[in-house]
């Protein structure tokens, strides 16, 4: 699993706090001196997908999103109340990354196991998720095999043709639904979206 990174704007004393803390946090930190050097980062590695940005301003450049800052203006603040702050912005921002993930013309809600596109919701199973999910983040198309070995973290008691029908239920769930028989396609070496 990436750890979220908390992004911190000029504000070195507390980076320094948390750097010497950095083995018992469940985030990685980063220090920008400048705001220039943190939107920088941000256009070129799209820094905000899984990490907060931790400053002192008030003033807020509009490139970032609300969910994304956490701006301590209240001052001074215990280590621990500061930590439940942080904590709390990113299951924040995590919860709201997973209600709006798009895959083709369809939003996957990681949260309420649905996919959906023109006002239709379709239930799908946490099995289901991880299956488009792998072959959605893999460009190339997935044989059964590693399908097997990734999504079902490989057993030899399972055949190959569990994989098999949970892909053409998978199938058959969309394009019932959706009409769509585009969504998962079948190719020579395996499976694409």
């Amino acid at each position: 699993m990436v750890k979220p990174i908390v992004n911190i704007l000029n504000f070195k004393v507390l980076y320094n706090i948390l750097f010497e803390m950095k083995g018992s946090l469940n985030f990685d930190l980063n220090h920008f001196e400048k705001e220039k050097e943190l939107i920088e980062m941000i256009k070129t590695k799209k820094v905000l997908e899984n990490s907060i940005i931790l400053t002192k301003k008030k003033t807020i450049n509009p490139t970032y999103s609300f969910e994304n800052i956490l701006v301590l203006d209240d001052l001074p603040i215990s280590i621990a109340d500061l930590l439940d702050k942080i904590n709390i912005s990113l299951l924040k921002q995590k919860y709201n990354f997973q209600s709006n993930f798009n895959i083709k013309s369809y939003k996957l809600d990681l949260n309420s196991r649905t996919i959906s596109k023109y006002n239709k919701k379709l239930k799908l199973t946490e099995r289901e998720i991880d299956i488009i999910l792998f072959i959605y983040n893999n460009k190339e198309p997935q044989s059964v095999e590693t399908l097997q070995r990734e999504v079902w973290g490989y057993s030899e008691n399972l055949e190959t043709h569990t994989v098999e029908t949970h892909i053409y239920r998978l199938r058959k769930k969309i394009g019932d639904e959706f009409k769509d028989e585009e969504f998962l396609i079948s190719h020579k070496k395996g499976y694409s979206i």
